[in-house]
């Protein structure tokens, strides 16, 4: 009798991998337009970087608004109708539009783009916290805008202010709008009062959770918080949950990683990070998704769709928005 001789390496199964969403943060309310030229401000350059992410991989796109001419966040509906509709005919992606603007302003401010578009998602900061940035000026002397500074500055005397009010107030705001929330969680207590409002049935699952580690205010960086938030999480929604992790600064890439190894989705962008290596500022939104697509597919996982996204989270569907 012959026997073959043992292969070196077992053949592959034929099992997809579990699909993971890219969410990308295009420009966010918290880098200046001094700190990076790559930052999008305008309109056109938020389409143009959006849509890039988008070809890149990103299911999410998840936008804020600034003044063309300062880069200063700007909540209102108007700025923000300069690109949705545009947006909207040349892309499949999923759009996310904050509610947590900038941590300057009031929860009526902040929620109005979300309540006046009906966007498919939304995002919804789930506690108060000191939410300092203040320490970005030992990196930056010198500033294209007057107002740059004084905002950084400001931050060391800053709460941002997410009650339990300010949440509710945004939830029953959008609630006949049959849009879906990101549950941006900067520590463990954010977790608790979403069980909170959890259990008194005002949000309803899947709930999509996104933990935010690195903001100087909120919870730390290393493997252990990561794993910390998961656990927490595990506990209070079980099944009920939908995970995705972002990393502020140099930890972007490396929270994704640790946190996709361990079942998450990721969020990546210039509003997070504005680097794309050490001492390296990354280029464009694309740049940074391309870099954790090819993290995720080095451990065997698939990227979602903007449709399997949908199908992940019971999204409503494009057709439903107002822009």
């Amino acid at each position: 009798m012959t026997i073959a001789p043992k292969s070196a390496a077992a053949p592959p199964s034929g099992k997809p991998g579990r699909k993971v969403i890219i969410t990308c943060a295009i420009t966010g309310a918290i880098h200046t337009p001094s700190m990076s030229p790559y930052l999008p401000v305008t309109p056109d350059q938020i389409i143009a970087d959006s849509l890039a992410a988008a070809d890149a991989g990103a299911a999410i796109l998840h936008l804020h608004a600034r003044d063309p001419e300062t880069g200063k966040p700007d909540q209102s509906p108007e700025a923000f109708g300069r690109f949705l509709p545009r947006l909207k005919q040349q892309t499949n992606a999923v759009i996310n539009l904050t509610s947590g603007g900038s941590p300057t302003m009031l929860v009526s401010e902040r929620v109005r783009p979300a309540a006046t578009f009906k966007p498919e998602v939304a995002s919804l900061n789930m506690g108060s916290i000191n939410f300092a940035l203040f320490p970005m000026l030992e990196r930056y002397k010198e500033f294209k805008h007057d107002w740059e500074k004084p905002y950084l500055e400001s931050t060391k005397d800053l709460v941002f202010r997410n009650t339990f009010k300010d949440i509710e107030y945004i939830l029953q705001t959008c609630y006949d709008n049959d849009t879906r929330f990101e549950f941006e969680c900067y520590d463990i207590a954010h977790l608790y009062n979403l069980a909170h409002f959890l259990e008194r049935g005002l949000v309803k699952p899947p709930l999509f959770v996104q933990s935010v580690f690195g903001i100087l205010g909120g919870i730390g960086t290393h493997a252990e918080d990561v794993m910390h938030m998961k656990r927490t999480a595990d506990r209070l929604f079980g099944k009920q949950y939908k995970w995705s992790v972002l990393g502020a600064g140099r930890n972007q890439m490396s929270i994704a990683a640790i946190a996709a190894a361990n079942g998450a989705n990721v969020r990546v962008g210039l509003e997070d990070s504005l680097w794309i290596g050490p001492g390296r500022l990354a280029k464009s939104n694309a740049e940074q998704v391309r870099n954790v697509r090819q993290i995720l597919e080095g451990l065997g996982l698939e990227i979602a769709t903007p449709d399997e996204a949908r199908q992940i989270l019971t999204l409503k569907g494009a057709d439903k928005v107002n822009f």
